[in-house]
């Protein structure tokens, strides 16, 4: 298999650095999609196939979010694995948007199974806060299968410096958890770090405290981030990150919009091209 960083450059050179959440939500689901598929799980997975049909032109990565499916039990997890097989099978990157984080055997059996038949996934996210060997195992398996793990850095979220900016030794935890991914990505590329859009000035201090990792940037869009944001998460050649937009690419409308298809493409374009000047 190709290794995981050159598959996901190759998507980032041939579409730019759009990445497009897939959160399904029912109450902001179609109406159309939802008289068709009274079933939440089926709702789930018809919104999501027809997503990926939408952005396939402007976006070459995708990153379902878990707990929207698993949230509707069993058939909710079927859904998201329809969802995962359709976009590999269209040249998507996938990322499983899970945060998972466990020790020991437990880690390991996350990561099979986020690797494995089950979902089959390009790359996962996975939370450090349990320590090295709570990593560990998701890169020795994604390793051994040419996939890719994101490590939580510096998330987005309004409340992230509750913990993330505490002081140790002189410096933000965030940053000791910097210098961990980069240490843990090494030469070869597969372990990326999530580093919020909504703090422009961390992320580009962080670019710098990690040259040569790829970043998922979360919060452009509907979360207050901007292309401008962004355009520290780049490196020289303009790779070197993903762009996640969710709400902003999948949910354009009002659910009784019969227009919603071309509001999703719509917003799509317009990501992909605001990004490809930030870059």
């Amino acid at each position: 298999m190709t290794p995981f960083t050159d598959r996901l450059a190759d998507a980032v050179r041939r579409k730019g650095p759009l990445c497009v959440g897939i959160d399904p939500r029912l109450e902001s689901l179609p109406k159309s999609i939802r008289e068709n598929h009274p079933d939440p799980a089926a709702a789930f997975e018809a919104f999501g196939l027809r997503i990926l049909e939408l952005v396939e032109p402007f976006a070459g990565v995708v990153k379902p979010q878990a707990a929207f499916f698993e949230q509707v039990g069993p058939a909710g997890f079927a859904a998201m694995q329809a969802i995962l097989r359709r976009a590999k099978a269209m040249g998507f990157v996938t990322i499983l948007d899970a945060k998972r984080g466990d020790i020991a055997s437990t880690a390991t059996a996350y990561a099979e199974a986020a690797f494995g038949p089950t979902w089959d996934a390009d790359s996962l996210t996975v939370n450090p806060y349990l320590g090295r060997d709570a990593v560990e195992p998701f890169i020795e398996t994604a390793r051994r299968d040419g996939r890719g793990i994101f490590v939580l850095v510096r998330t987005s979220n309004p409340g992230a410096s509750l913990f993330q900016n505490l002081v140790c030794e002189g410096r933000p935890l965030y940053r000791h958890v910097a210098d961990a991914v980069a240490e843990w990505n090494g030469t070869v590329g597969d372990v990326g770090a999530v580093v919020g859009a909504t703090h422009p000035a961390e992320l580009k201090e962080l670019r710098a405290a990690m040259p040569g990792v790829w970043l998922l940037v979360p919060g452009y869009g509907a979360q207050g981030g901007t292309a401008a944001d962004v355009r520290a998460a780049y490196d020289a050649k303009g790779l070197g990150a993903v762009v996640n937009s969710s709400r902003g690419v999948t949910f354009p409308f009002q659910p009784d919009d019969p227009n919603w298809e071309a509001k999703v493409e719509a917003a799509a374009r317009k990501a992909q091209a605001e990004l490809a000047i930030s870059r």
